[in-house]
């Protein structure tokens, strides 16, 4: 096993936030559901991808020590990314969120970080910023594709 096990979110409204959650992740293989008795006698739901040993888990805030919406620039998470299986994911998932009126940051697009990488960055319902990215199996290989279609471009460019 290697990567992240599982990331646990303190969030304002348990239900409300399952919802959003299983709508937006079910798609992208977290089906698996479980729940446990946090250290505090918390109700705690696991989501859990099918396949991959990963998980999200939610419960409901017992504290009011930090402003809803999140503030991303405080310590504690920026944000998290989850894994699409490929760009119609991204854009579907996408077309989902703004079906049901979530904030999305930035439209699906490819960024620079890696050749290939295609996300889109939004907002759950407490404001924490999430982001679903497909990144190529072999992004030398989108890089290369990528040059070759600027070259192509060019060249026709010129005409």
């Amino acid at each position: 096993m290697h990567g992240i096990h599982h990331l646990d979110l303190v969030v304002s409204d348990l239900e409300r936030s399952l919802r959003f959650y299983r709508e937006l992740l079910g798609p992208l293989g977290y089906t698996r559901e479980g729940g446990i008795q946090g250290e505090r006698g918390e109700r705690v739901v696991y989501l859990g991808h099918v396949v991959e040993h990963t998980a999200i888990g939610m419960r409901e805030r017992r504290s009011d020590a930090h402003a809803v919406p999140y503030d991303r620039y405080a310590v504690g998470v920026h944000h998290i990314a989850f894994g699409a299986t490929d760009r119609g994911m991204v854009d579907e998932r996408a077309a989902w969120l703004r079906q049901n009126g979530a904030t999305i940051e930035s439209e699906p697009a490819e960024y620079d970080y890696i050749a290939g990488y295609y996300a889109v960055f939004f907002y759950d319902p407490d404001g924490i910023k999430l982001e679903i990215v497909h990144v190529p199996e072999d992004p030398r290989l989108a890089a290369e594709v990528r040059r070759l279609a600027e070259r192509v471009d060019q060249l026709l460019e010129r005409g």
